[in-house]
């Protein structure tokens, strides 16, 4: 068999404020602890919430995306703080339009028409982002990555006309 395979992980930009959200909401969670042994046992209540939100929503702000290439197909995993993995998409370049730099004007007729985008990249101005016109059903879905040199290889070869880069 001569399957391509290509792996490329992209790390979301972390929020700025999601370091202090942590430390308010940490501290919170412990003030009402305390004051809850002095005034008033709701205020138990209050910091079980703050320690909860501070435990299981926090964490999810921490996302990296996996993109995987395997024999014309493209997973796209979200890990969310390097312990739990969700497969969010797939794609089945056999379905794709085409594929583009984000910034191309070969986007501009898919982009009036408001179709449902999906934004798998980093946030950053680091590396190019391109953008699959993928048919899925009836309309065409936009998918946003930001594949290195690598996986765009893999992908021209099998798709030749289909990758744009200008």
């Amino acid at each position: 068999m001569n399957d391509t395979y290509v792996e490329v992980m992209v790390a979301r930009k972390k929020p700025p404020m999601l370091g202090f959200l942590k430390i308010l909401l940490y501290g919170l969670a412990i003030i009402c602890f305390f004051m809850s042994m002095y005034m008033n046992a709701l205020l138990l209540a209050g910091a079980a919430i703050f320690a909860a939100l501070a435990f299981f929503v926090l964490p999810r702000l921490d996302v990296e995306y996996e993109y995987l290439y395997l024999d014309k197909e493209i997973t796209i995993d979200k890990i969310m703080s390097r312990e739990k993995r969700k497969n969010v998409y797939t794609l089945d370049l056999n379905k794709m339009e085409f594929m583009a730099r984000a910034s191309s004007h070969e986007l501009d007729s898919y982009r009036a028409r408001n179709l449902k985008t999906y934004d798998f990249t980093s946030g950053m101005d680091t590396s190019p982002v391109y953008t699959i016109v993928y048919a899925k059903g009836g309309e065409p879905e936009l998918v946003n990555i930001e594949p290195n040199e690598e996986m765009l290889r893999a992908i021209r070869t099998v798709f030749p006309r289909k990758v744009i880069d200008v």
